[in-house]
């Protein structure tokens, strides 16, 4: 009985640690698109007209190219959807932007918590049954020496 405990435990946790994983690497693509607003809002805030920069093409292909307005800037706002913003507003979406990637991270480190501390809970039961069973076999072997062999 104890044994097929044990193995649903240990199935639980499996999935628990595969739940786990899962949210990590969500934070962890959540927080590189951070850093990559950050990044775009520094640009936006240092760069000027007529400076050149390295425009990314895609498969690993630059392009130099020179800034013609600063002063225009397309944001993505989702949903496959980009809007021209002015300079000022345009940092104004990064920063809501960053904003609601700062509550995904915590809503996620929020059921990363719940899980770690689930996942906790269950790897004590598991101790427990292991401890039930040894003391369950001691007392099993301890019975059998005390009587002699007819």
């Amino acid at each position: 009985m104890s044994q097929q405990q044990l193995q649903q435990l240990s199935q639980e946790l499996q999935e628990i640690d595969e739940q786990i994983e899962g949210l990590q690497a969500n934070i962890e693509a959540v927080q590189q698109e951070k850093t990559e607003v950050d990044e775009a809002i520094e640009a936006i805030e240092t760069l000027e007209t007529d400076s050149t920069v390295q425009m990314p093409l895609g498969g690993g292909a630059y392009l130099r190219t020179t800034i013609e307005n600063i002063d225009e800037v397309i944001v993505e706002l989702g949903a496959d959807y980009a809007a021209e913003f002015e300079e000022g507003d345009a940092v104004d979406a990064l920063d809501n932007k960053k904003d609601h990637l700062d509550d995904q991270i915590e809503e996620l480190n929020e059921q990363l918590a719940e899980l770690e501390t689930e996942s906790e809970e269950l790897e004590q039961q598991a101790q427990q049954l292991q401890q039930q069973a040894m003391q369950q076999q001691m007392q099993g072997m301890g019975q059998g020496q005390g009587q002699p062999d007819e």
